[in-house]
């Protein structure tokens, strides 16, 4: 899969579900973690992150929204239940994403919202817990950009393999490589014969 992607919490009101949160973000491969005005330690998450995630995935404490620095180019999502937010399903995730979830004993704050790029929601009747959030938000972003076998018509597993992945043309970057690039014509794949 292209891209990357970080996931966070702003405030805490459980550690152990922050930790469970980090242990999923491991798991899915994360490129980081962290956090926002936020007093977690990872002392009190360790009972939920048995995989240890800080010590293995860069883990970012900001004291608040106004030093929260993510890389260029990278997109803020909030994941929040609100009327507006965009449904999970219905959602195409940046191939940079950072993903930031609220408290589980209140929202992301209103500046924190202001500051997102989108704000999603998972179409649940209520908020579920912080580390499940989490969960279903990056296996989301994991089967809607992953590479996988398509899903039969009927119950069961794959019926079809996966193709296997063609290469691209390269892609020049300076201007006389890209000139000399279009006049080319176009490389045939398999599909073309």
């Amino acid at each position: 899969m292209r891209g990357y992607f970080g996931i966070g919490v702003e405030g805490v009101s459980k550690q152990a579900n922050v930790g469970s949160l980090f242990r999923s973000a491991h798991a899915f491969g994360a490129s980081f973690v962290f956090t926002v005005a936020a007093d977690y330690t990872g002392t009190g998450g360790k009972v939920a992150d048995t995989s240890q995630a800080i010590d293995q995935v860069p883990f970012y404490a900001f004291p608040d929204i106004t030093s929260l620095m993510l890389p260029g180019g990278c997109r803020l999502v909030g994941v929040e239940l609100t009327d507006d937010a965009i449904e999970l399903p219905s959602f195409r995730h940046p191939t940079q994403a950072a993903y930031i979830l609220g408290r589980e004993r209140g929202s992301l704050t209103q500046a924190m919202q202001d500051r997102c790029d989108f704000i999603i929601k998972i179409p649940t009747q209520f908020c579920v817990n912080l580390g499940i959030a989490g969960a279903i938000v990056m296996y989301d972003r994991i089967q809607s950009l992953g590479r996988f076998a398509p899903r039969p018509v009927r119950s069961g597993g794959p019926t079809e393999a996966l193709p296997e992945h063609v290469h691209g043309r390269p892609v020049f970057r300076t201007l006389e490589r890209m000139e000399l690039h279009r006049a080319e014509p176009p490389a045939k794949g398999p599909a073309d014969g």
